[in-house]
């Protein structure tokens, strides 16, 4: 079930909505199993058997959680760190098995030239994030983070259906806590108009933005995977096009999950902060899918020593956590070696900084022109990864950096021309969303927190606000439903 459709907005999210709020009234335990059963429902009109496979998952590692709290509280912490080793074995081993077990056998033939025939494994949708998610829970326990065990908080913070499929990664840090406040049980009037204010909005990003700029990426990237060469001018829009589809499309969502869960007076963390705004590529990736940059961050990076033990082992670290992130997002070398690229990326960055003195860093920091070149470089790098990040083959992407390097400039670009598309139109829509994405003073983090003050200084304002951001709603969803087809969120593919 797509955020996007009108099954999601006009049907399942008023009957969960008015469900959690009517049984929140004499039971939030109720609510709350309520809004777990919902979720469940969410998950398993995309793939009913697969919702077996989330349960297994959800069963397995609340006991094995309650398994770790228990030998820490008779001080055995031999055996609680047993606990946890198995607990996060077994949930890495169904991640590589689901994810990446079609990927290895792939690869094993054409490496030995074998021909080891095996059924193809179908991907379930969100097993990246919900899988993430449950390993911190585990890990959190070991070290004595988790202060609460209520089975069906803990289902609910898994399976929450607005981020259950696309992320954001959550921590049941954040989400658990909330979840036994009974406060969230009652409705509030300016949390449902400011929720469905930001909804709108994501869903503006997503079906205007993203949408609208994609088919400009997908013939010319397409064509490539093919094997046919673009012009320059088509490989650098179709570059540019992707550039600002991904970051539509997935910040549309998060901002669309913020929303969402605003109705239900749960806070989400954001996912966003401009990224298109940053001047290095360590500042990218601080404003760049933020939960999944943390996560990295607070279980990969640091456990294997992060910087700690000196510059070099600092470098294998960055390199070691960009690899994985890399193939975090996909069973494909393409997606590793953007990894590889971002840790090399990374690695330049610090290395740089670390060679100038700190008088020189505060001087060039200071320094508008520094400030633009430095900007210029970082995007530049980052749109030579999504190339790689985007391209189906390493075929593909290598003809699309060939052309964009020193590609033919013909009066006719045929690709896109044979596919009914006009250049100049995919320009214009580049630079609008390069405006928006570049040089608008504020992001939808700082318009939902202002929608939000403005309300709560301001109720009356709260009916005006949710009948303007539903009537937005509705016509996003009729113009949705009918297009030729409807799509999916990018990230639904990690």
């Amino acid at each position: 079930m797509l955020f996007t459709t009108a099954n999601f907005a006009l049907v399942y999210l008023p009957l969960v909505l008015c469900g959690f709020f009517v049984l929140g009234r004499w039971t939030p335990r109720g609510a709350a199993a309520w809004l777990f059963a919902s979720s469940l429902f969410f998950y398993g009109y995309w793939m009913p058997v697969y919702t077996l496979l989330l349960l297994g998952s959800i069963a397995v590692n609340f006991c094995i959680g309650l398994g770790i709290a228990r030998e820490l509280g008779r001080g055995n912490r031999p055996a609680a760190r047993v606990w946890m080793i198995v607990g996060i074995a077994s949930d890495l081993l169904a991640l590589a098995y689901f994810k990446y077990a079609n990927f290895l056998v792939d690869n094993v033939n054409a490496a030995t030239g074998i021909h080891w025939q095996m059924a193809h494994v179908l991907l379930p949708i969100g097993i990246s994030f919900y899988t993430f998610t449950q390993i911190a829970f585990l890990a959190d326990t070991y070290l004595g983070r988790v202060g609460e065990y209520r089975p069906i908080h803990y289902g609910l913070f898994v399976t929450y259906f607005p981020h259950l499929v696309a992320g954001p990664v959550l921590h049941h840090a954040q989400m658990m806590p909330q979840f036994g406040d009974p406060a969230i049980y009652k409705p509030q009037s300016r949390h449902l108009s400011v929720g469905l204010a930001i909804f709108a909005i994501g869903l503006i990003k997503k079906v205007v933005l993203a949408d609208g700029v994609a088919p400009y990426a997908d013939v010319v990237f397409n064509a490539a995977d093919t094997g046919h060469l673009p012009d320059m001018v088509e490989a650098w829009l179709a570059a540019a096009a992707y550039t600002f589809q991904l970051y539509f499309d997935f910040s549309g969502y998060s901002d669309m999950a913020i929303g969402l869960s605003l109705l239900f007076n749960v806070r989400l963390p954001f996912n966003f902060d401009s990224p298109y705004r940053a001047l290095s590529i360590s500042e990218f990736w601080r404003r760049w899918h933020i939960s999944l940059s943390k996560f990295l961050r607070d279980y990969l990076y640091i456990p294997l020593g992060g910087n700690r033990d000196g510059a070099f082992r600092r470098y294998v670290n960055l390199s070691l956590t960009m690899l994985l992130g890399g193939l975090w997002h996909g069973a494909s070398w393409t997606f590793v070696f953007w990894g590889g690229l971002h840790g090399a990326y990374l690695m330049v960055n610090h290395g740089f900084r670390a060679l100038l003195p700190v008088r020189v860093q505060e001087a060039a920091d200071a320094s508008r022109p520094f400030q633009c070149a430095s900007w210029a470089l970082t995007m530049a790098a980052v749109v030579v990864a999504w190339v790689f990040f985007r391209a189906q083959s390493f075929g593909g992407a290598v003809h699309l950096l060939q052309s964009m390097i020193g590609g033919q400039r013909p009066d006719v670009h045929l690709l896109l021309w044979n596919a009914g598309i006009r250049s100049g139109r995919g320009a214009l829509w580049c630079a609008v969303l390069s405006l928006i994405a570049f040089a608008m003073p504020f992001n939808s983090n700082h318009l939902g927190s202002k929608l939000k003050d403005w309300v709560t200084h301001r109720p009356t304002l709260s009916v005006p606000l949710a009948a303007f951001a539903l009537c937005c709603i509705l016509f996003l969803i009729v113009l949705n439903t009918v297009r030729d087809s409807v799509s999916a969120f990018i990230y639904f593919n990690f």
